[in-house]
């Protein structure tokens, strides 16, 4: 901490000024002509509530919706990363035909609204996919059990299961289309030559894909994928259009509740803001250490 303040500047100072005046003002504005009594002190209950009859403390409205961002950013990740690799090979195929279905896939997702593809990825393929499976019923049967304490660590209130899993489905095709992207360009940087050389040694196209190409691919796209993680992590905030319960859906339900609209807003910007600058700042530390080694 000490070594950051060495290192300001007067420029950066005044920044710093300018910045707590411009939020200074917005404060006194929204208090003064809004009338608005802010109520801070309310904030923490609704991140740990305590329970006096139990004596407790509980996961309350905030804090059980940044759970929720999580392990949605989390599982979807991993199968938008499946799924957009899965893509980004096809891009690179030499059939025409698998070319062309992966990039028609790409370019529509790439160029409709994400809200236009939150609700028809729900509507058409998540939610058939749950009816299909039965997962309510399932998850509501898991709820009833004694000893559940492991399936609700990984996934929650097994009540909103199926809620779960259409956050995932919904986000991961989304992001699908930007992790296959990112993935076509870094099996397009690898030289042709190496291609070549592994053809002339006898190896077939699936060998040379998986010993030769994808090792030295991966290592390039592993930065813009931790990125694309990041936002991913601020785009599972439209899943709360179609009833997700993460961190935006209960703020929602927080300032309807309550009426500490700037209150709850700001505290939610505030937990993606720490989440998102902390893992920017952990990927770029990881990204120069083993750049460095």
């Amino acid at each position: 901490m000490l070594a950051f303040i060495r290192k300001l500047r007067w420029p950066d100072y005044v920044i710093l000024v300018a910045l707590v005046l411009f939020f200074g003002y917005i404060f006194f504005t929204i208090e003064g002509k809004l009338n608005y009594k802010w109520r801070w002190e309310v904030i923490p209950s609704y991140i740990i509530g305590y329970h006096t009859g139990r004596e407790e403390y509980f996961a309350n409205l905030l804090l059980q919706g940044l759970a929720m961002t999580v392990r949605i950013s989390i599982y979807a990740s991993i199968l938008a990363v499946v799924l957009g690799t899965v893509l980004g090979i096809a891009r690179c195929s030499s059939n025409l035909a698998v070319r062309m279905l992966a990039r028609t896939y790409l370019e529509c997702l790439r160029n409709v609204p994400p809200v236009v593809l939150v609700f028809i990825f729900f509507f058409f393929l998540s939610q058939q996919l749950i009816d299909a499976l039965d997962l309510a019923r399932w998850s509501r049967s898991v709820a009833r059990q004694e000893g559940n304490a492991v399936w609700e660590v990984f996934f929650g209130d097994m009540r909103r299961f199926p809620s779960l899993v259409s956050g995932v489905i919904v986000l991961a095709l989304f992001e699908s289309a930007f992790v296959g992207e990112i993935v076509r360009a870094g099996l397009q940087s690898i030289p042709v030559g190496q291609r070549e050389a592994a053809r002339s040694i006898g190896m077939s196209g699936l060998q040379e894909l998986r010993y030769i190409v994808l090792p030295q691919a991966m290592k390039k796209v592993v930065p813009p994928l931790a990125n694309q993680f990041i936002s991913l992590i601020k785009d599972s905030s439209i899943l709360s259009l179609i009833s997700v319960q993460e961190l935006t859906y209960k703020t929602v339900e927080l300032v309807a509740s309550s009426r500490m609209i700037f209150e709850a807003w700001i505290t939610t910007a505030a937990f993606y803001f720490v989440i998102c600058f902390g893992l920017s700042r952990l990927f770029s530390r990881l990204e120069r250490t083993s750049g460095g080694s």
